[in-house]
């Protein structure tokens, strides 16, 4: 699904990425008013598979695991700690299409 709704994916910077799937957080500030961040935009059907996906790898990935247990422990809501796993999710996809490594769980190895 990434590389059929996003096949410029692995040519952009991780935040290029996040924001084209619409999980950047946009700012709603006017002035001295500082609003909720939020995520908007970007392609609606890739953001929604990688929502499920986070939402699956926040339990049983490895290495995104320990991530949303530090999100949690610090207080962060639910769905916050799953679009940071999905932001993740895109920035591991990207980074390893850049660099045309394969995924490995340990990449100090």
């Amino acid at each position: 699904m990434l590389i059929a709704e996003m096949p410029e994916l692995g040519r952009m910077t991780a935040g290029q990425a996040a924001a084209m799937t619409g999980l950047a957080p946009v700012p709603y500030d006017s002035g001295t008013m500082r609003g909720r961040r939020m995520i908007v935009g970007g392609r609606r059907a890739l953001r929604h598979v990688l929502f499920q996906a986070a939402l699956a790898a926040a339990c049983h990935n490895a290495v995104l695991r320990p991530l949303a247990k530090r999100l949690k422990e610090r207080g962060k809501p639910h769905k916050l700690v799953i679009v940071a796993i999905a932001r993740k999710l895109v920035t591991i996809a990207n980074a390893i299409l850049k660099t045309a490594t394969p995924w490995r769980l340990n990449p100090a190895t």
